[in-house]
């Protein structure tokens, strides 16, 4: 393979960060090279897994997602969807490309939406525990009210991978909106954060994708045993999970976008975009 040669002093990206302190690298547009990536990961037949939740009224969007996925998302490799969903009755038929399968898992519905968000840590760990373990290599966790505008690949693998918040990735740390009661397992003081990380999505390998799953649904458990609920649910419990157990890798906001925050000069694609909707009429 023939490629430009790395240039020590001339950095792909210099108006953005594209380093942590602790060395994992903030994945931008033109921070990497995608055709020695496919190579790398095609040597080990990387097999990969998206999971989303399709309950109650969001199975509407189960359509565009996996459409749009097949055009965009982990093009040429091995990938499992797995959709947890109430309605299986509901789930449309799709053509795959070879390599590719979806995977519908029936689960219970909740009351509220809030507890659908929050219960997804508990089933994501226990089905990859049991199921996905030995099915695939990565586990990738999203949200289904989404599209894929442009190619998402191997460049978000890593041991343990988070992704900036697109409304919070230009602010000061106590600008972010951390649960901070202190009687809360989310707590997150003033002085304290790196950044704030958006709750749908995040993924890594199977067994760091269980520690930190379980991680959120116990510290959900203890804040409910003392009648408490963190300010913004699951998304709260991962980024006090991501202070103590750092990512290796993070994607850069335009990994999980909406058209509500515009369009900053930094993001040069928005490569997977939250769909236009009203909430009041889809969550339940």
């Amino acid at each position: 393979m023939l490629y430009e040669k790395p240039e020590t002093f001339r950095p792909q990206r210099a108006d953005v960060l594209t380093v942590t302190p602790w060395l994992a690298p903030i994945i931008w547009d033109g921070s990497f090279n995608r055709n020695i990536l496919n190579a790398q990961f095609h040597q080990i037949e990387v097999r990969v897994g998206l999971t989303v939740f399709a309950i109650k009224k969001y199975v509407m969007f189960l359509q565009k997602f996996i459409e749009t996925a097949e055009q965009f998302f982990m093009v040429g490799h091995k990938v499992n969807y797995y959709v947890f969903t109430d309605r299986v009755g509901e789930i449309p038929n799709f053509t795959l490309a070879e390599g590719r399968r979806l995977v519908v898992l029936e689960v219970p519905a909740y009351k509220r939406w809030q507890d659908v968000t929050m219960r997804r840590m508990e089933m994501i760990r226990d089905f990859s525990v049991k199921k996905f373990v030995g099915e695939v290599d990565y586990l990738a966790c999203v949200d289904v009210d989404m599209v894929f505008l442009d190619e998402v690949g191997v460049e978000i693998l890593s041991n343990v991978f988070g992704a900036l918040h697109p409304g919070f990735f230009e602010k000061q740390r106590r600008e972010f909106t951390y649960e901070r009661r202190p009687r809360s397992s989310a707590y997150i003081p003033y002085e304290k954060g790196d950044f704030y990380y958006a709750g749908g999505y995040f993924g890594g390998v199977i067994e760091e994708v269980v520690k930190l799953t379980n991680y959120c649904h116990h510290a959900m458990m203890a804040d409910k045993a003392q009648n408490m609920e963190a300010l913004w649910h699951d998304e709260s419990y991962l980024n006090k999970y991501f202070l103590s157990y750092k990512p290796t890798k993070i994607l850069s906001p335009e990994y999980i976008w909406n058209n509500y925050y515009g369009s900053p000069a930094v993001v040069k694609t928005k490569r997977f975009l939250g769909v236009d909707k009203d909430y009041q009429k889809v969550r339940f």
